[in-house]
């Protein structure tokens, strides 16, 4: 499959290039990234209007507003895409639903088959849990990453407040004097020097607290996990897809 790496000259796009040298059914022909890195060892492009190789599939780790050029040029080509940016409104959300009536979109907060394994699993244990624990959700990264709270840990708390039928809240931090509410479902971003990626998710009762956390040791997991999300795309009829669909599948 012959991939346009979007964001190909960020820490990401450098971790997906590496690891496709070692894939041989994957091969990266053109990058799309506002910054040029004479390092680079394929054609770079900081308009997709210029691109004319032929693309397979996208692999997209750059900025939300980036969104609107990909989604042109896909729609064009009828080119899939494997969406691995976070930070995106609802109004992006919305464009990325319309777009998925015309091509494939795999999208995901996070690429880890772990963490997603993680977020089943809470699709199990919070109703069971509810009524009698506190749930609070803390995360962890890098100095550098711009949106907060993280995409995942947006993730894990929309999958805790579907599997809840009471109406619940999302407070993320906590300031002031106020005693916590029974529908709050907090979220705590912590930012600071390299941290790759850390999520908690806490069950606080009486006398005991159940933790589910994922930790990330490196970027390879989540490189690893969108070039398995490339392959899966693979011959897909236009919709949307997720880790969830990837996980099925084996």
């Amino acid at each position: 499959m012959d991939i346009l790496l979007s964001g190909s000259n960020g820490k990401m796009g450098k971790t997906i290039q590496s690891l496709c040298k070692d894939d041989k059914d994957l091969n990266i022909v053109a990058g799309f990234d506002r910054l040029y890195d004479d390092s680079c060892p394929f054609p770079q492009y900081n308009d997709l209007k210029n691109v004319s190789d032929k693309i397979d599939v996208i692999i997209d780790f750059s900025r939300p507003d980036a969104l609107d050029e990909l989604l042109n040029f896909a729609k064009k080509n009828l080119t899939p895409i494997v969406s691995c940016t976070t930070g995106y409104d609802e109004e992006d959300l919305l464009k990325i639903e319309e777009a998925s009536k015309v091509i494939p979109i795999f999208r995901s907060a996070n690429m880890s088959l772990g963490i997603n394994i993680l977020n089943n699993i809470l699709k199990k244990i919070t109703p069971i849990l509810y009524d009698r624990y506190d749930i609070e959700i803390v995360e962890m990264h890098h100095n550098q990453k711009m949106d907060a709270p993280s995409g995942t840990a947006l993730l894990l708390a929309y999958t805790i407040q579907d599997s809840i039928p009471e109406e619940t809240n999302l407070v993320s931090g906590r300031d002031g004097i106020k005693k916590r509410d029974k529908k709050d479902i907090g979220i705590h971003a912590i930012r600071g020097g390299t941290i790759t990626g850390e999520h908690e998710v806490m069950f606080c009762g009486t006398s005991e607290i159940i933790t589910l956390s994922h930790s990330a040791l490196s970027r390879d997991l989540f490189a690893i996990g969108a070039l398995r999300a490339c392959k899966f795309m693979y011959g897909k009829e236009p919709g949307k897809y997720s880790m969830d669909d990837l996980i099925d599948s084996y």
